[in-house]
């Protein structure tokens, strides 16, 4: 059997997918990666006191610190749960450009990305993200215990997952960073931003918008309510609330809702009274900060949302009009002009971007891009692209690079970016804006992260922000000389532009993110924003009007003011985290760390292929089931099964092995199954069963390649596979029955565009897929048989906004022992039809719509998110024009999005109601379905 069927049993599929989006570190969510990086990378370890640190040679100095850091930060992070000692292995990760890191199991390990984003904390990034994974770490090791068990590391995760909500782990992290750091993402008014507008615009949550998202709203997501939620947990009932929950668990692993039950047993409150009791608690204290602190409303200038909606980084481009980047829960990134009259014109799409980012001056645009490498995917560069006005023409000006933040002089002709290298060094660099040709580079001797730099007005001086453990400053570069002008600061210090001489930048000196202007002259710090809810992204006009973004409660929206300076106020900031630092009651931990050197040595792969760590059940259908041993290495290049099922039809046994080698270019599958196997056949006029065992290997070799441009996905899927059967131990089987078939060969290739899709599109507006599948037996004498087959899809945008038509074309030509095989996309309904003749084409059309976003909650039994509908009009065998007067099959289909049990996994469910051609003498057939997105 292929190894990517092992994948397909039941039990740990739908239990992992609840959990596979655990763990990761941005507020963003994303599932663990099984990517690879390129043989040239060349891998070290060190071991410290239980942390494994493997690391690409270009890390070496920081895996020497964090061989420091981690030994020592989980003194603190553990002590809350009682503990002071971990063992697990920890990879640094610098090959590709998104930030990122995570704690899983199966196999044990943490995974931090060392490349830090454009906007995050005052304090180092692998400090920042350390903090708040080793927090995991600690809640891993009071829930599994720190020793390795024999193999349940998967059964362990699957029951975390459907155990305990995924927003008390990350809560619990987050409340562990902020309480031991001078920073933290707690002390940041903008990551609770959108929570704070909601309620106090009178937009009041369920436990399960706040938990699961919407399709609708703005909410609050598991992070911030995690945060919430715990710090409360630590006001009402102390530092190790979270250890007595995590014990109780433990002790108590199966009974229903053990978290809720749990929470219930120490608080009096379940998790829904908790979150209810918590956000009438949080919208007190930030009603009261609101009557504190002095805000002005301002005018929208775009378009009014009637769902959550973004215009970021607004730059006004003429008397008449504001450029910006727009995003919404129905649109992915593309550029709008907003006009006076509050309408927009959609320029163009671009494609993925880390954190919204673009400059425009003197009809130039240009913003970066991330692009994945086409093989190997643990390796990604931020890349260039520019756009011409005049011209209506763009062009990428970099490619492979690790160039972030682009930003233009004020005549179009330079651009000046951050550069980050594959160790960890930051630099400033000017690149030509026609061709992307480097033009200079800037020393930064003390190797500071750099963020977000701008040109002045004459280009001969920039400002940026550098970051390091000490906080953030705001700098100035001119003539290659630096001037720091607010120096290790913990605000949230952020895109600096200059307006003449002055600097404007982000901050939230009055515990509202707000925009401050820095007087060079003076050394001294207005105000010039007063937003209820958060000011960003200010940019200037000729006339010194200045157009920003003003926080609402759909998004971020544009406004326009001609600013006075004011004083910087009171800070009201609403933290809530206090009790928890108070019981913490820590030192500067990263004050203290040790500097001890520690032995390096060569991490070899070809040593630590294999890595077992679970023995799982594994349920291929109703009749097989079994246990699995399962081994993937921590590089993710060899994964390794091997198992034993049992057949309760046949009353035998099954035993199978399946290993995959990703580190090459091509994957390479070879599985092995020793399995009964069962046929009936006709003789003389009887029916008669026959048995037998049989040996089945397969060798495949497959070649996934994608890429992107802008908005526009392709990819390349080649494979090709062959295998060898030997059947034995015959029981009442003819005489001819074929005991051996010789290395059938199957090829296959698959081609495929896409254009990217917003979180309300059911299908892409555009793509196609076109694959080819050939098999044929050229081995084997006494075998013969051959299958073509054409699959086709072609997807269309519908008749209104996320509506989506699909137009599927398919064909097969199966002959000799191939000849019953159906390879193609079949009619709804087909196994429930009987077959008047051989399956060759299929044509299928299908249209689906969005019909509703509900957001109900239906206690604690489920969460429905969407509904949506569909029409469908199939046909099969087609041979002339006048048979598309007669669909075998058409009808209507109805389906719902929804959380079940409070389980983050999204399952669909959905009806269809078939109606069948007359010719078939067949009554309308109802089918179900129950699927589940990881």
């Amino acid at each position: 059997m292929p190894l990517k069927t092992r994948y397909k049993n039941l039990f740990i599929s739908i239990f992992l997918s609840i959990i596979s989006i655990f763990n990761t570190h941005e507020a963003f969510s994303q599932i663990f990666s099984n990517s690879q990086n390129p043989l040239s990378v060349k891998w070290r370890s060190i071991s410290s006191s239980g942390f494994k640190i493997i690391y690409p040679s270009d890390l070496e100095t920081q895996a020497q610190r964090m061989a420091n850091t981690l030994p020592y930060l989980y003194k603190f992070a553990g002590s809350g749960l009682n503990l002071n000692h971990a063992e697990i292995p920890i990879i640094l990760q610098n090959q590709g450009v998104v930030a990122n890191g995570f704690v899983q199991l199966g196999p044990k390990k943490s995974e931090f990305y060392t490349t830090p984003p454009q906007y995050f904390d005052s304090q180092d990034w692998l400090n920042n993200l350390a903090v708040h994974e080793i927090r995991h770490v600690a809640q891993f090791a009071k829930l599994t215990g720190i020793k390795k068990h024999p193999f349940p590391e998967l059964v362990y995760f699957a029951y975390f997952g459907a155990a305990i909500p995924l927003w008390f782990f990350e809560g619990d992290a987050v409340v562990n960073e902020t309480a031991l750091t001078y920073t933290g993402r707690g002390r940041q008014p903008n990551w609770m931003m959108p929570f704070r507008t909601s309620v106090l615009e009178g937009r009041k949550f369920n436990y399960s918008e706040a938990y699961f998202g919407s399709e609708r709203k703005a909410t609050p997501g598991y992070y911030q309510t995690g945060y919430a939620m715990v710090s409360n947990l630590r006001t009402e009932e102390g530092k190790f609330i979270s250890d007595s929950l995590l014990t109780r668990i433990k002790k108590n692993p199966f009974i229903p809702y053990p978290f809720s039950k749990s929470l219930k047993h120490f608080t009096g409150k379940n998790t829904k009274q908790f979150f209810l009791t918590t956000q009438d608690l949080i919208t007190k204290k930030w009603a009261e900060q609101e009557q504190k602190t002095p805000t002005k409303d301002y005018q929208v200038l775009n378009p009014k949302a009637k769902f959550e909606t973004n215009y970021f980084l607004p730059v006004r481009i003429n008397e008449k009009q504001i450029l910006a980047l727009k995003n919404s829960k129905a649109k992915t990134n593309y550029f709008v002009l907003i006009k006076d009259d509050k309408t927009a014109q959609k320029l163009f799409a671009i494609g993925q971007q880390e954190q919204p980012w673009f400059s425009y001056s003197n009809g130039v645009l240009v913003w970066n891009e991330t692009h994945d490498d086409p093989r190997y995917k643990q390796r990604s560069y931020s890349v260039i692209y520019r756009y011409n006005f005049a011209r209506n023409t763009s062009k990428q000006l970099s490619k492979k690079s690790r160039l972030f933040s682009p930003s233009l002089s004020a005549d179009g002709k330079k651009i000046v970016a951050v550069k980050v290298t594959l160790d960890n060094k930051f630099n400033l660099i000017e690149m030509d804006a026609q061709n992307g040709r480097i033009l200079k580079s800037y020393p930064n001797l003390q190797n500071y992260i750099l963020q977000t730099p701008a040109f002045n007005g004459s280009g001969n001086a920039i400002t940026y922000i550098s970051v390091s453990e000490k906080g953030k400053n705001l700098c100035v570069l001119k003539k290659g000389e630096e001037t720091i002008l607010i120096k290790d600061s913990r605000q949230q210090l952020s895109k600096p532009i200059f307006n003449g001489d002055d600097i404007c930048f982000n901050a939230h000196f009055n515990g509202i993110d707000n925009i401050y202007n820095f007087s060079v002259a003076e050394k001294k710090i207005t105000a010039l924003s007063a937003s209820k809810y958060g000011a960003f992204n200010p940019a200037f006009g000729k006339n010194g009007e200045m157009v920003f973004n003003d926080y609402g409660i759909n998004g971020y929206q544009i406004a326009e003011i001609v600013p006075k300076a004011t004083k910087i106020g009171t800070d009201n900031f609403v933290d809530f985290s206090v009790a928890a630092e108070k019981q913490e009651n820590p030192p500067n931990i990263f004050a203290n760390v040790p500097d001890s050197s520690f032995k390096s040595v060569s991490y070899r792969q070809a040593a630590n292929l294999l890595n077992f760590h679970s023995v799982i059940p594994v349920i291929d259908d109703k009749y097989v089931y079994g246990l699995q041993l399962q081994s993937n290495n921590l590089l993710n290049t060899t994964d390794f099964y091997t198992a034993a099922k049992y057949h309760s039809d046949l009353k035998r046994m099954e035993y199978t092995a399946d290993l995959s080698y990703k580190a090459l270019y091509p994957i390479i599958g070879l599985s092995y199954s020793n399995r009964p196997q069962r046929a009936f056949y006709q003789a003389n006029g009887q029916s008669f069963q026959g048995d037998w065992r049989e040996n089945y290997t397969n060798l495949s070799i497959s070649l996934p390649v994608s890429f992107s441009s802008k908005n526009n996905y392709y990819a390349l899927s080649a494979r090709v596979s062959t295998s060898y059967t030997q059947r034995y131990q015959l029981e009442n089987l003819p005489s001819n029955f074929i005991n051996m078939r010789k290395f059938p060969l199957e090829y296959s290739l698959t081609l495929n565009h896409s254009i990217a899709i917003a979180p309300r599109d059911i299908s892409p507006k555009w793509a196609q897929v076109l694959r080819f599948t050939y098999n044929h037996q050229p081995f084997d004498a006494h075998l013969k048989g051959e299958l073509l087959a054409l699959e086709t899809y072609f997807y269309f945008p519908g008749l209104a906004k996320n509506h989506s038509f699909l137009a599927s074309f398919n064909y097969q030509s199966a002959i000799g022992a191939n000849r019953f095989a159906v390879e193609i996309p079949t009619v709804y309904g087909y196994n429930n039809i009987l077959a008047t003749s051989k399956l060759k084409n299929t044509v299928l059309l299908n249209y689906r719509f969005p019909i509703a976003y509900p957001d109900w909650e239906i206690g604690p039994l489920a969460y429905v998110r969407s509904f949506t509908g569909g029409l469908f009009c199939h046909y099969e065998n087609v041979e002339k024009i006048d048979n598309f007067n007669r669909p075998k099959t058409f009808g209507l289909e109805f389906n719902t999005n929804l959380n079940l049990l409070r389980y983050l996994p999204v399952v669909n469910i959905g009806t269809r109601l078939i109606f069948v051609n007359q010719m078939y003498h067949q009554n309308p057939l109802v089918e179900f379905s129950f699927n589940y997105n990881l």
